[in-house]
This record gives structure tokens, C-alpha cells and sequence, in this order.
């Protein structure tokens, strides 16, 4: 579990598969997706997230809860991609936030924290993320993170001309993380 001002980054709970599930269902927060997901894939979903955190002895995309109030925001967190895309392997930070958690700065906080996480306790020298090129919220994030666009790719899993198949990429090295944290401290 990792903790922040506002948030618990933990392992997932039977209480976080309704609002999970509401949100995979929001065709807003769903639109850079193939698709809205159904109540089984969304619990499919979360019990795969859960596996890959337990296989990984406490990381992977982590269920995301407010602290003063113990709501389900989300999910942010590491995946390890060992073979899925022409820059494999590699990890990758992602998040999906329930709309009412939009524009609060909470991605960003959890954000931050896995990339502590990745650099500083499982000792990755990067982590890369990756969105359609529509996705500009997502992408904008990645900026505020300070990763760097690596250019874009077609996603493999998409059919190439599906409007979501064109990605971008960022990455960010553990040295550019090092410098960032430190000019934010001094």
C-alpha cells in the first residue's frame, strides 16, 4: 500500500467492484477505450489487477481510495509489459479516474507515487506511457509528470484504422525522476 496526503494506493477490495464498474460503464470516462466495459469485465478486470499486485508481492494498478472518505476513486499504477509492443519490455504507469475525481489533482498525486515506487523501491531506470493521440488529458499529464514524448505508434491490440489506434508515447528515466524531485525540493 502506498500512502499519500489524500490517498491510499492498495490492493483491491469486493467494496471497489460497484464503483469500478461504474465507472468502466461512463461513456465519458470510457471514451479513449474501445469500448464501455460490462459489469463482468469490469469485475474480470479487477480480479486480473488484483492477481498481478498479489503475483507482484504489492504492485500493479492499484485500487485508488480518498482518505477522508473512504470512496473508490480510481485505478493508477504499474504494468509490466514484457513483450506487447515493439518498446517492450517495459513498465507502464497508467490511471483511469471516475469522473467526479476529474480535474482535482489526484491523478497527478497518484501518479506521482508510483513513479516513486517504480524508481525507488523496485529500482526501474524508466517507466513509458502511452494514450491515443486524442487522449490530450492523459497526455497532458504524462508532461506534468515530466516524461518526454517518444513518438507515436499503432496500438497493436486496435485494428489500424480504429479512430483510438494511433498512440502516443512518453517515457520518463529514473535520472530525469531523480533531477525533478530534487529541483522541486530545493
Amino acid at each position: 500500500m502506498i500512502e499519500t496526503e489524500r490517498l491510499l494506493l492498495r490492493q483491491w477490495q469486493e467494496i471497489d467492484l460497484e464503483p469500478f464498474a461504474k465507472l468502466n460503464a461512463d461513456p465519458d470516462a470510457m471514451r479513449y477505450f474501445p469500448a464501455p466495459l460490462s459489469r463482468e469485465e469490469s469485475d474480470s478486470l479487477a480480479a486480473r489487477f488484483k492477481d498481478i499486485i498479489t503475483t507482484n508481492k504489492g504492485w500493479g494498478f492499484w485500487a485508488v481510495e480518498l482518505k477522508a472518505t473512504k470512496e473508490f476513486v480510481g485505478t493508477v499504477g504499474l504494468l509490466h509489459q514484457a513483450d506487447r509492443f515493439d518498446f517492450s519490455p517495459c513498465t507502464e504507469i497508467g490511471w483511469r479516474l471516475a469522473r467526479s475525481f476529474w480535474h482535482q489533482g489526484i491523478a497527478q498525486e497518484a501518479a506521482t507515487s508510483a513513479l516513486n515506487f517504480a524508481f525507488n523501491q523496485l529500482r526501474l531506470d524508466e517507466v513509458v506511457s502511452f494514450t491515443s493521440v486524442h487522449n490530450t488529458p492523459s497526455e497532458d499529464l504524462m508532461k506534468r509528470l515530466g516524461m518526454l514524448k517518444q513518438g507515436d505508434f499503432m496500438h497493436p491490440a486496435l485494428a489500424a484504422d480504429s479512430y483510438l489506434a494511433e498512440h502516443v508515447l512518453y517515457k520518463i528515466t529514473k535520472t530525469n525522476w531523480a533531477q525533478r524531485q530534487k529541483n522541486s525540493i530545493g
